[in-house]
């Protein structure tokens, strides 16, 4: 299902068209051209004139640039995003892939007329509004099988996600279908709410909180290895113990009034940022 919109602007596939180009020998000043124009290119999507200010308030917590380069995303890659939610990195990856790489939103199959049937039919409109997104594409994903076309993208990018297929007992199945959907080589990027080492399993599944032990542990038993982790998005200030988990804290608020500011002075939640890899 892929939108019908116009052609990305001319700026942002002036900025990419460098990083299409290549040599027989490549030398380290070409390798930082391409990677400046990677960045300029990652920069122009994250401060485009159209992105919204509510998802702008929130950079501070996501450090999407930093956070997208630790992944090793490049602009002419084949990405899918797992499950975005509301689209808050869909509204930079599409734009930034959009001249010479492929962006891919799996979302949750839902029924006609669902809930869910009319939250992707939004999240497919809010891609449509963006000219810079015409290449993007939208596939469904059966939470109780999730399956993806094999061999095929470089990356595959989960935000906040993993700890819902935990407590429904199936992230061993999603983490299964990323490795299958992969090239050799690709890079699985990770991002999720972190407790402490040695938190039990139904406190995880409660608490929205996971350790990275157990998402490593997912990984790895689908085939991936653990290459690399960042404190890009700690917060030390979150202890992980809140009475409605990772809910009490913002975005999401579940918290008395009278205890706002306490929660907002905690900010958003303390996360993990882990990159694995598939073997070649």
């Amino acid at each position: 299902m892929e939108p019908e919109m116009q052609r990305a602007p001319l700026f942002l596939a002036l900025i990419l068209s460098a990083c299409a180009c290549a040599s027989t020998a490549p030398s380290h000043s070409d390798d930082n051209a391409v990677q400046a124009a990677s960045t300029a290119a990652l920069q122009a999507a994250i401060h485009a004139p159209g992105r919204s200010a509510a998802n702008r308030a929130r950079d501070g917590y996501r450090h999407p640039l930093q956070t997208l380069q630790f992944f090793g995303v490049q602009p002419n890659q084949t990405v899918i995003e797992i499950t975005p939610g509301g689209g808050w990195y869909s509204e930079l990856l599409a734009p930034y892939l959009n001249a010479s790489g492929q962006y891919i939103a799996a979302v949750p199959a839902a029924a006609a007329g669902s809930a869910g049937a009319r939250r992707n039919a939004a999240f497919r409109d809010t891609l449509a509004a963006n000219p810079a997104s015409a290449k993007a594409t939208l596939v469904a994903l059966d939470a109780k099988s999730p399956m993806l076309a094999a061999g095929t993208a470089d990356v595959v990018l989960t935000f906040r996600n993993a700890h819902n297929w935990v407590a429904a007992g199936n992230a061993d199945a999603y983490f299964r279908a990323f490795f299958t959907a992969l090239k050799p080589g690709g890079v699985l990027g990770v991002v999720d709410h972190r407790a402490r080492p040695g938190t039990d399993l139904d406190t995880m599944k409660t608490s929205g909180y996971l350790t990275e032990a157990l998402v490593t542990g997912y990984a790895t038993a689908a085939g991936f290895v653990l290459e690399a982790s960042s404190e890009l998005n700690a917060n030390p200030k979150d202890d992980a113990h809140h009475p409605n988990g990772v809910w009490t804290l913002p975005p999401v608020n579940q918290h008395d009034a009278a205890d706002d500011a306490t929660y907002q002075a905690i900010g958003e939640s303390d996360r993990m940022t882990l990159r694995f890899r598939k073997p070649a």
